[in-house]
Formats: C-alpha cells, sequence, structure tokens
C-alpha cells in the first residue's frame, strides 16, 4: 500500500505534503532530519493520510494537494491560516491615504 500524507511543522507552521510506501518510516526520517529540503521545519506533525493501491494514485493525488485546488481543500479541511502573500513594490493593500 502507498499513502499521500501531509505534515505540519510544529516549529514554522509550514506544511510539506509527500507520498511513500511506509509511512511510520518516512515520518521518523523526516524527524530525525534525513531530508534536507525541510529539515528545517523539524518536529514536523503528521496531520493527514491516504492509502492507496498503487504508487501511481498516490503520485496522482499528491500532485492534487500541491496544486492550488488542492492546498484549498486542505485549508478548508483543516482550517489553517495561510500566511499573507508577499507584496508587489509600490501596492498598497490597505488601499489609498
Amino acid at each position: 500500500m502507498f499513502y499521500v500524507y501531509v505534515l505540519r511543522s510544529s516549529k514554522t507552521g509550514r506544511r510539506y505534503i509527500g507520498s511513500c510506501e511506509n509511512l511510520a518510516d518516512r515520518l521518523r526520517r523526516h524527524n530525525a532530519g534525513h531530508s534536507k529540503a525541510i529539515r528545517h521545519g523539524i518536529p514536523w506533525i503528521l496531520v493527514h493520510s491516504e492509502g492507496f493501491p498503487n504508487r501511481a494514485e498516490a503520485a496522482r493525488k499528491e500532485r492534487y494537494y500541491k496544486s492550488g485546488r488542492g492546498r484549498d481543500e486542505l485549508d478548508r479541511l483543516y482550517f489553517v491560516v495561510r500566511s499573507p502573500r508577499r507584496q508587489v513594490a509600490g501596492s498598497n493593500p490597505a488601499g489609498p491615504i
């Protein structure tokens, strides 16, 4: 069985989406710092996982969760507050003064 998982960093609050075959081992490796790309967010907490019969279906769902629509779905499911987006130089989100 293959899994798609969503992790949340206790340190930064960021989200990480991945897929694997052995979920418990993968979470242990993330929190041990074996994944250089997300080492900065240790400790990671598992917030969501789904099982699939094959790698292709798990990869398909992982790509969906990494898309705009998939991120929105995860935000609705877990009531996540996203950090504000960077502003373009010269723009004023508060409107005219």
